[in-house]
């Protein structure tokens, strides 16, 4: 039940968002994960708000701030210990040295150069450790005419196509209604570093993995991508409507709207008729025509659901087996029952705040046997970490000698590439 990365140790030197993400992600999987953080201030995340939250529920002390957590750094850093590390200190440059020799994953995301001018370049790292992975994250890639350029979220998001993409019209650029492209690149640099864990079992010797905001953008545009690089074809925001599929969207309603999706001729051959239309009728047999004619499309569904209602219809379409659902507020997802029987939701018991709820990890693992599934997914998972909280046991563990067991349970320059 401690995860199919129970071993593996992480150093965690990024923070934001996209580094302590990717971290988060092995800490779910069971690795061991130590975030170094800058002493006095942590993590950056630590003081986004509001909102905050206070030990007790109180408010804050008299500088504004008190004991507050930041409920953004509480959704990124379960799974992890927090040591506060001074990078430009001898002494504390020790200390990251010996968690680096131990180490299996170093993450970062500095701008690039940073960290070789702190005096842990790639070089130094495979000296001191080769059996090391590196991940390290940028705002735009490592190198090229824009290698060195700092990265925020929604910058990359427009910069990467993604918001001409999303919004209600052409001229209407909206970003994502989360830093989509931070989550995205410590998905896939997680993604890479266990792809170079396992070549490690094969070559004996870590590597360095890199992405950036800018990748991950680029690549998760999917059929839109290939609809210029391939069809010639820039596509354009155009609302809550595929742009290849026709009816696939969001139809307003008595009192509400659904969602539906009619990703095949049988399906809108159901959808006509439960609801008495002609799957037939002129300009709208097959999937092109209704693409063509998406506006009368979407005039034609809304005029037949005028005078249902949301739950009805719904229950409609479920009969007729024609894909649909609702819009749901998080405060409704996070109450569903649905949500909470796959464990996405987690009660951690917090060092400052004693037991807060927070969002779970996405994975789930089961093995087979003659008497069926077993799961065993990771249920025993950390709170996330006050700053230093685990810095005297980080120290105490480092200074025994190695193979002693794992115990249970930065700040160098302006510039952090996200």
């Amino acid at each position: 039940m401690s995860g199919p990365l129970d071993g593996v140790l992480v150093v965690d030197l990024t923070r934001a968002l996209a580094g302590p993400h990717a971290a988060m992600m092995l800490g779910d999987l069971g690795a061991r994960v130590i975030k170094v953080e800058s002493p006095g201030s942590g993590d950056d995340s630590r003081g986004w708000g509001p909102p905050f939250v206070w030990p007790g529920g109180g408010g804050a002390g008299e500088d504004g701030a008190g004991d507050r957590e930041s409920t953004y750094f509480l959704s990124c850093n379960r799974n992890k210990e927090s040591i506060a590390l001074d990078l430009k200190a001898d002494d504390d440059r020790a200390v990251l040295t010996d968690l680096v020799r131990r180490a299996d994953v170093l993450m970062e995301n500095f701008r690039p150069g940073t960290l070789a001018r702190l005096g842990f370049g790639n070089e130094v790292l495979a000296e001191l450790n080769p059996r090391l992975v590196v991940l390290s994250i940028s705002g735009f890639g490592h190198d090229g005419p824009e290698g060195g350029r700092a990265g925020y979220d929604q910058i990359a998001q427009g910069e990467g196509g993604l918001m001409s993409l999303t919004g209600s019209g052409p001229d209407d650029p909206q970003k994502v209604g989360v830093p989509i492209s931070d989550l995205l690149a410590g998905m896939y640099g997680a993604y890479g570093v266990l792809a170079a864990l396992h070549e490690r079992e094969r070559t004996g010797r870590g590597q360095v993995v890199r992405t950036s905001l800018l990748a991950a953008v680029v690549g998760v545009h999917a059929y839109q991508g290939t609809a210029w690089t391939v069809g010639g074809q820039v596509n354009r925001a155009q609302g809550n409507h595929h742009p290849s599929i026709a009816p696939y969207g969001l139809f307003h309603c008595k009192g509400g709207s659904v969602q539906l999706s009619c990703g095949s001729e049988g399906l809108w051959r159901r959808l006509c008729g439960e609801f008495g239309l002609d799957p037939q009728a002129p300009g709208l047999a097959t999937n092109g025509e209704r693409v063509a004619r998406r506006d009368e499309v979407i005039a034609l569904l809304e005029e037949t659901f005028a005078d249902i209602g949301p739950e009805e219809l719904l229950g409609r379409l479920d009969k007729a087996g024609v894909p649909a659902g609702k819009v749901r507020s998080l405060d409704e997802v996070y109450g569903w029952d649905q949500t909470l029987s796959q464990g996405l939701k987690i009660d951690v018991e917090h060092a400052s705040l004693g037991q807060v709820s927070l969002p779970g990890p996405p994975l789930r693992f089961f093995t087979a046997g003659p008497d069926g599934e077993t799961e065993t997914t990771r249920r025993d998972h950390l709170a996330p970490p006050t700053l230093d909280g685990d810095g005297a046991s980080v120290r105490q563990w480092l200074r025994a000698p190695e193979g002693v067991p794992q115990p249970a349970g930065d700040d160098a320059e302006d510039g952090h590439a996200t």
